[in-house]
């Protein structure tokens, strides 16, 4: 059994680096180090006193420690490290591009006052789940002990129980909407016919580059990944779908 230590070093780095800024964040909170209301995403200080840095820290604010600051670690720590291993295993500045897209999805979003939030780390971390839930769409789901369901339905039943307990719909909800216009863009768009408008940009590719970010990617762009990789009769297992169209 590995030790905790052991356990940290081995996550992919986009999500060890959300989830330690996040803990941290909480953390730093906790010691009286910062008030949230100079990370929040307040549009008003934005524009007229440029504090542009608010545009990027309040997704790393999740909340107090708490069961649902847990729960929502934990969510990284599942979901979004088994999407870097999995499908975007080798393809590092493909998943920050994701996370990148989602979070300027979900400003755009909170511009509008009815889905005005904040702080969008929770909304962050659903689009994470919502990607997931596509990804492993037949994956069976042990919700708290109670029900078993496939990871399709999971985004949708985790926003019915957080209302249930008295959370806010819109958090959840935005995630959705962000992670399913990833998915729709990245994957059923191009599936259909249509082309894909949203390929990692040269920048991101070389910000990975520069500072060697994760593993290399596969040295053919031509390389099969996923299912496409596992011939017939070869009894490779299913990581993920094999449709992505960035390489």
């Amino acid at each position: 059994m590995s030790t905790p230590a052991e356990f940290y070093q081995s996550l992919p780095p986009i999500s060890k680096a959300y989830g330690t800024i996040c803990v941290v964040a909480t953390a730093a909170f906790h010691l009286g180090l910062y008030d949230p209301r100079t990370i929040a995403l307040l549009y008003g200080p934005v524009f007229s006193q440029f504090q542009v840095w608010r545009l990027i820290t309040n997704f790393f604010f999740l909340g107090k420690f708490s069961v649902n600051f847990g729960i929502r670690l934990l969510m990284i720590a599942r979901y979004g490290v088994q999407l870097e291993k999995g499908p975007f295993e080798r393809r590092t500045a493909d998943f920050l591009w994701m996370m990148i897209f989602g979070a300027l999805t979900l400003l755009v979003l909170s511009a509008i006052p009815m889905f005005w939030s904040p702080f969008l780390g929770i909304s962050l971390v659903f689009m994470l789940v919502y990607v997931w839930s596509r990804e492993y769409p037949n994956a069976v789901i042990n919700l708290y002990g109670l029900v078993q369901l496939k990871a399709f339905y999971f985004p949708w039943a985790m926003l019915a129980l957080d209302v249930i307990f008295g959370s806010p719909i819109w958090p959840d909800l935005l995630g959705i909407i962000a992670g399913h216009l990833y998915h729709f863009l990245t994957v059923l768009h191009p599936l259909a016919g249509g082309k894909n408008i949203l390929k990692t940009p040269r920048w991101v590719h070389k910000i990975v580059a520069r500072y060697r970010i994760g593993a290399p990617p596969p040295t053919s762009r031509s390389q099969p990944t996923g299912a496409a990789a596992a011939a017939p009769g070869t009894g490779a297992a299913f990581r993920g779908r094999s449709y992505r169209l960035n390489d």
